[in-house]
């Protein structure tokens, strides 16, 4: 308690409140917490699911996003679990779009911020459903702008809110309620739609992949991001445990393994060129990522070959990602999958020469 009384005594002097007496009670460790400097932009006691990597994720980019920012959040999970009427989770200014229209409210919110002056930041969220298919064509025109929006889609691979619906992000084999496994097909037949390589394409300033498994990358990104004049985007992967039928305690364990096999790349891109990505130190084979989540649970039927012709497929576009990205490891390295996963003093750059 010696630590905590001497923290304790640090917080006090700087509200000009006497040092605590000897018989005085200590602050208990959530006290200290609240005393510390970092900044929740979302806050605990919402309404999501155990173990959403979405919640998780929007709670990494708001404290490394700052206070001095507004949230254009497209309709979806994120919406509905952070505002039932009259509650909100948010601490920033925020406001509710449509499905399709998020980039566009944002890019409203901005030009208005711009005109007064101002030189808060405009975020931009949206799931999948609303980033890579209703909302495109409202984020292309965004980015086309060159609006000085971060715009953020928190990816869990379907419609989770209205159902789990095949979303273009879903993956190829996955099933859902309007792609199920059954004797006509194995799941999704078609393959996850390359947004970020599409964004890109736009020639934008900054444009990268994150995952819920990798806080301090997610937060490297976001930081980074936030520092750059004009459109900047940000895909997370985040697991569903209810859409991906995986236990709730599973989801950072899903998530690392996406990564590990290759299935989902951490790369950034700037002005359409590859500057920098997260190295895969052992990559693991793709069964380890698929046998967690039970919208697989079809491709493991050892007596239907179909199966096992799909699991070979979604190796294959591992494969193609770890040699198209360069992900493949060449030894220990701070900052690759198993690497940057470490606590070291002075952060996980401090032992790289």
């Amino acid at each position: 308690m010696v630590q905590d009384s001497t923290r304790l005594n640090g917080l006090r002097a700087k509200h000009g409140r006497p040092p605590a007496g000897p018989h005085e009670p200590q602050a208990a460790p959530s006290t200290l917490r609240q005393g510390q400097p970092r900044f929740r932009g979302l806050e605990a006691g919402h309404r999501a699911c155990q173990g959403c990597g979405e919640a998780l994720a929007a709670r990494i980019v708001m404290e490394n996003a700052g206070p001095d920012v507004m949230v254009a959040n497209a309709t979806g999970c994120l919406e509905v679990f952070t505002t039932p009427w009259p509650q909100s989770a948010w601490r920033v200014p925020w406001m509710h779009s449509l499905f399709e229209n998020a980039a566009a409210i944002a890019s409203g919110m901005e030009a208005a911020l711009k005109a007064r002056g101002r030189n808060t930041k405009v975020l931009a969220f949206g799931g999948d459903g609303g980033t890579y298919d209703i909302g495109f064509q409202a984020l292309s025109g965004m980015l086309e702008r060159h609006h000085d929006v971060l715009y953020v889609c928190y990816d869990n691979e379907a419609y989770m809110n209205t159902g789990i619906q095949r979303s273009s992000s879903t993956p190829h084999a996955a099933s859902t309620t309007t792609s199920p496994a059954g004797k006509e097909r194995m799941g999704k037949r078609h393959l996850k739609k390359d947004l970020l390589s599409i964004i890109a394409a736009h020639h934008i300033p900054y444009a990268a992949s994150a995952s819920v498994a990798y806080p301090a990358d997610l937060a490297r990104k976001v930081r980074y991001a936030m520092g750059i004049e004009g459109p900047t985007f940000l895909v997370v992967h985040s697991p569903c445990p209810l859409g991906w039928r995986h236990a709730s305690a599973l989801t950072v364990e899903v998530a690392r393994r996406a990564v590990e096999c290759g299935l989902f790349p951490l790369v950034e891109l700037e002005r359409g060129a590859l500057t920098n990505i997260m190295p895969i130190r052992t990559p693991r084979p793709v069964v380890d990522y698929l046998e967690l989540q039970g919208r697989f649970a079809h491709l493991f039927d050892e007596t239907d070959t179909r199966a096992i012709e799909e699991r070979d497929h979604l190796q294959a576009l591992a494969d193609h990602n770890i040699l198209t990205y360069g992900l493949a490891g060449t030894g220990d390295d701070p900052v690759d999958t198993t690497g940057i996963a470490h606590v070291r003093r002075g952060g996980p750059l401090a032992e790289r020469t």
